[in-house]
């Protein structure tokens, strides 16, 4: 009767392509992706969840399955060595027939016909295989991912060190610079600040010793300074040396354009090109370019105390919504119409030799340049003058022409560098005859549009001598949009 069940419930195997163990491993990995065992353990796992939940199996295809997890544990069935079963072990028997029937199979085989067996049995398996397949994959490049990350990490802590390195490095280059410029200058002053700390403190050996090296670091102050300023003289010689080649030959091409005029005006005068220098932290102006004066030859010499204009500091400045707030309290809040330039006239104090402003603007930036006009003001209190651009014209109209003794008449006016769109409008500097009583005006900052609505700009200017500032923030430009302007103008010592 047992000899009839285990008859009845005999399997034939999963036909197996018969090649190779190692032909089969490959196929089954190009195939699935992925090694054949790993592909076996996922599947066996696969079973064991979903066995009579998502995957219903006949009694037959479990009997196949477990007589391939039995080969490719245990290998083929030993009868001899296998233990005996019971009576009524109706489904060992059946299991035991099934791992039987695999007969010589090798592991990789029996692998391999588990895997298609479940495959061909669950639709599920396949994707199941493709999202395990995916999210290795996913790991895999974020362990990459983060590999680089901590590899780029690593040169970038590396390329820090031995940037810190460097600076220290040059560092210490410098601070042993320094030691030695100072060692030097010690040497040679020691003795002449030895004997005048003798005579300040006598007999009092500290006070010496601290006076002396207050005096020897002043001292190498003073010697920086000068290093300082005589670069900059060296560099200012080359710029003189350039302009004067260029006039030269701006002089040539003038005279030659002269002598092929037979009408011409020897007292017309040249338009100058300012450079725009506003964002540097010093602006310097050269005075001979700007300043335009109608002396007789016999008085020249009278008026050059006139010509020196010391140069302006300028820079920027953050915190420009609590420099506004400041300005509106102290009253320094105006609205510069479309097409109106304010002038906001500063006389210089008798108790001061500084003037200093700061100034800043909602949304839109303005024209800003500052001229110094050579009068004598009744007062010191600061006024603001409005003018239109066609006031300007009506003003420039009405002082174009000054007779002079012979029906001649000379005409003034610094121009700006047409080809530069930020440059304010032409403005008339100077016009000066004899018998005219409009005082000598000298140009200490040109006008150029500012942006002065992102940072506050501010600057400081030393007195060339007596007379009063006029501040000019030009809107003419702007044929619609008006300004709201803060400013602040205040005096130094």
């Amino acid at each position: 009767m047992a000899s009839k069940v285990e008859n009845n419930y005999k399997v034939n195997p999963e036909k197996v392509r018969l090649e190779t163990d190692q032909g089969i491993v490959e196929s089954e990995e190009r195939k699935w992706g992925m090694p054949l065992k790993d592909v076996y353990k996922h599947g066996l796992a696969f079973y064991k969840d979903k066995e009579g939940k998502a995957l219903h199996l006949s009694y037959e295809d479990r009997l196949k399955l477990v007589a391939y997890t039995q080969q490719t544990s245990h290998g083929p069935l030993d009868v001899n060595s296998a233990s005996p079963l019971g009576v009524l072990d109706v489904i060992g028997r059946d299991r035991r027939a099934a791992w039987q029937a695999l007969g010589q199979m090798s592991q990789v085989q029996a692998m391999a016909g588990f895997v298609h067996t479940l495959d061909r049995l669950c639709p599920l398996f396949k994707p199941y295989l493709e999202a395990i397949q995916k999210d290795m994959e996913d790991k895999k490049m974020q362990e990459m991912k983060k590999e680089e990350e901590e590899k780029a990490h690593l040169e970038l802590q590396n390329r820090i060190m031995l940037e810190k390195q460097k600076q220290q490095s040059n560092k210490l280059t410098e601070e042993q610079q320094v030691q030695r410029i100072k060692d030097a200058l010690n040497a040679q002053t020691y003795e002449q600040f030895l004997q005048y700390a003798q005579q300040q403190y006598p007999g009092n050996f500290d006070q010496q010793a601290i006076l002396i090296r207050q005096l020897q670091d002043k001292h190498y102050q003073q010697y920086i300074q000068q290093l300082a300023v005589d670069q900059r003289l060296a560099n200012s010689n080359i710029n003189m040396a350039e302009d004067k080649e260029n006039d030269n030959t701006n002089n040539v091409k003038e005279k030659t354009n002269e002598e092929s005029d037979t009408d011409f005006n020897l007292n017309e005068a040249q338009p100058a090109s300012p450079s725009d220098k506003s964002m540097q932290t010093t602006e310097k102006t050269d005075n001979n370019e700007y300043i335009e004066e109608v002396r007789a030859d016999d008085n020249t010499d009278d008026d050059e105390g006139y010509l020196n204009v010391e140069e302006v500091r300028m820079w920027t400045r953050g915190d420009i919504a609590k420099f506004k707030s400041s300005a509106k309290q102290g009253g320094g809040k105006l609205t510069v119409g479309h097409g109106e330039t304010i002038t906001v006239r500063v006389p210089t104090h008798p108790k001061a030799r500084c003037l200093c402003w700061e100034f800043a603007t909602d949304n839109y930036d303005i024209g800003f340049g500052i001229y110094f006009e050579w009068t004598k003001s009744p007062t010191t209190e600061v006024t603001v003058h409005v003018a239109e651009s066609d006031e300007d014209d009506e003003e420039d109209a009405d002082d174009d022409e000054y007779p002079v003794g012979d029906g001649s008449f000379h005409e003034y006016t610094i121009h700006g560098t047409r080809a530069d769109l930020e440059l304010g409008g032409e403005k008339r500097v100077e016009k000066s005859t004899v018998g005219s009583t409009r005082p000598l005006t000298s140009l200490v900052v040109p006008v150029y549009r500012r942006d002065c609505h992102t940072e506050v700009y501010a600057g400081s200017h030393t007195y060339p001598g007596e007379g009063v500032y006029l501040l000019k923030f030009d809107n003419t430009y702007s044929l619609w949009r008006s300004k709201t302007l803060y400013y602040k103008v205040y005096y130094t010592q």
